[in-house]
């Protein structure tokens, strides 16, 4: 209608005008309202032309869509293990910081497996500490291997040398017994020096791999058991939080409520762009746009992403092949724009409803040297309708609040 009128300024105006006062026709008796069209037929069809060429160009170089929203995250809250609840510490709705307990799980089975592990951890202790003791004892066994072994050394010796000077003295039986004895001895400090040195081995390494064993042990099972217990993992707000003492919940079940971030919808807006657009839409334009949730509220915004893809060509695979007249609608461009200014959508509700609206400017081309004069006045012309949209953007806020109270079936 704006557009409309704004043409008829140019057309239909002045036609009437020369009608009225320069060939001195009245209206009501030369011009009445049967030869309205007959009399006004040229700036009538012209301000057809017009308005559908403002419009055209307008809402093609300065976008404007209605499907913007201030979207934000939500987190389910799950388990990571299988229980039953044993304790709820949030009500339903309830704000929740950085580390809050939520709710716990009955943990007797971990609370066992954790002291289970602490027990293996005190016997791998108490094995290194008796082999030590035993450790010490092969060392007394070892030097009194060690004394008889030299005791039969020496009587062998003092044998053979008796046997030497006189044969009739030792017999030979006798040599053969005393070194049949050595031999013994030799076998039984060795025997107690090997287990020494398997003692000393079983220190160094089966028991601190005993001892690592039940500690990596102890903290899985310590691991398992902080998972009985679910904390918030940020700051934000419980929803939705209907879980009792007595449920049994499941990681793959429905979640027991959902968090939401604290900084959740508070930054930014996603809007979607007739995809007839895609190739006016570009980073760096200036937008604005009025909220249900703030009205008679136009905020100045920036495009700081434009997604390259439409997500109604998206195909998953399956077994049935894809047939495009299964996408009825035609997807959207999505765009993220974010306040020009610190604070922008404070006072807007995340999740609402908004209009958008999206500059183009050619400051750039139209300053440019080799940019010819037709075009910068084209250029020109194109920039400066823009001023129509952002009027026609300012009448939707002040007449959104009505339209929604009044015309919204309340």
């Amino acid at each position: 209608m704006l557009e409309l009128l704004i043409c008829a300024l140019f057309t239909i105006f002045p036609d009437y005008l020369f009608r009225r006062y320069g060939q001195g026709k009245r209206f009501g008796r030369e011009i009445t309202l049967f030869s309205v069209w007959f009399e006004l037929r040229w700036g009538i069809v012209t301000c057809v032309m017009l308005t559908v060429a403002l419009i055209t160009v307008i809402f093609y170089y300065h976008p404007s869509t209605t499907s913007a929203t201030v979207f934000f995250r939500t987190v389910p809250i799950v388990p990571e293990v299988n229980g039953r609840v044993a304790e709820v510490h949030v009500g339903v709705s309830q704000a929740v910081a950085k580390g809050d307990l939520l709710f716990s799980l009955d943990n007797k089975t971990q609370a066992s497996a954790v002291e289970a592990a602490r027990r293996k951890i005190a016997e791998a202790d108490a094995a290194l500490v008796v082999a030590k003791a035993d450790i010490l004892a092969d060392e007394g066994k070892i030097q009194e291997a060690k004394s008889s072994l030299q005791q039969a050394l020496d009587e062998l010796r003092t044998k053979t040398e008796l046997q030497r000077r006189n044969d009739a003295v030792v017999a030979a039986r006798e040599i053969e017994r005393l070194e049949n004895l050595v031999a013994g001895r030799e076998a039984a400090l060795l025997s107690v020096t090997a287990a020494r040195d398997a003692e000393q081995t079983r220190i160094a390494t089966l028991l601190p791999a005993q001892r690592s064993s039940a500690e990596a042990a102890l903290a899985q099972a310590e691991a398992e058991l902080q998972k009985t217990v679910v904390r918030a993992g940020f700051a934000g707000r419980v929803e939705q939080f209907t879980l009792r003492v007595g449920d049994i919940v499941n990681p793959f079940m429905r979640p027991a409520g959902i968090v939401i971030p604290e900084e959740a919808g508070r930054g930014r807006l996603v809007a979607g762009f007739n995809q007839i657009e895609a190739q006016v839409m570009k980073v760096g334009m200036v937008a604005e746009v009025t909220c249900i949730s703030k009205p008679w509220v136009v905020i100045p915004m920036v495009v700081t992403g434009v997604q390259d893809f439409i997500a109604a060509g998206q195909v998953r695979s399956g077994e049935q092949l894809i047939d495009a007249q299964q996408v009825v609608r035609p997807g959207s461009i999505l765009t993220t724009l974010e306040p020009l200014h610190q604070g922008g959508l404070d006072g807007v509700t995340p999740g609402s409803s908004c209009i958008a609206n999206a500059y183009t400017s050619n400051h750039d081309i139209i300053a440019a040297k080799e940019t010819g004069t037709m075009r910068r006045i084209a250029l020109h012309a194109v920039d400066a309708t823009g001023v129509v949209h952002a009027i026609l953007l300012r009448i939707q806020a002040l007449v959104l609040p009505v339209q929604s109270l009044v015309f919204g079936g309340h």
